[in-house]
């Protein structure tokens, strides 16, 4: 096939698919978490999200919940026994809002288009060693590097 049609086919699709937008107006947001005050997400990380938390995340992204089970890095078999609890342990939850946070953030970048922020979250960016933002944002140190590299393109400076 010839690169004008292939081109021509790409865009005939991307108009008929509809955009898919979201708005994340708090923190957790993303995994069906209410607007809830700082210290009330500590409780609820503390205490462990409902595993309907983790459900709600790889809807909202799109990505299967084996897959945010890996970058959360809950096991197979340990995400068998959290849906089987309903909960998730405290250092998940908080993995997982540490991941959520970082695609909020992406989200409002790209003013609502979750494709777009999903695929600029999934490929290398030179301004983080030539690792994902969600390479990245596997490490608490390394997420608040992706959240400043969103806050200096949100401001116009590309590095």
């Amino acid at each position: 096939m010839s690169q004008p049609l292939i081109r021509r086919k790409r865009r005939a699709a991307e108009r008929l698919a509809p955009r898919r937008t979201a708005h994340y107006d708090s923190p957790g947001a993303s995994l069906g978490l209410s607007r809830a005050r700082t210290d009330d997400l500590i409780f609820a990380v503390r205490r462990g999200l409902p595993y309907e938390a983790l459900r709600k995340f790889s809807f909202e992204t799109g990505f299967p919940l084996a897959a945010v089970a890996l970058m959360i890095e809950i096991p197979e078999r340990t995400l068998a026994r959290r849906k089987a609890d309903g909960r998730l342990a405290p250092d998940e939850s908080e993995r997982l809002l540490r991941i959520s946070s970082v695609f909020e953030k992406a989200v409002g970048l790209f003013e609502g288009g979750v494709g777009e922020a999903i695929a600029w979250l999934a490929n290398p960016k030179k301004a983080l060693a030539n690792h994902s933002p969600l390479e990245y944002a596997r490490f608490e140190v390394g997420a608040r590097e992706v959240e400043n590299l969103i806050g200096r393109l949100e401001h116009g400076v590309f590095t």
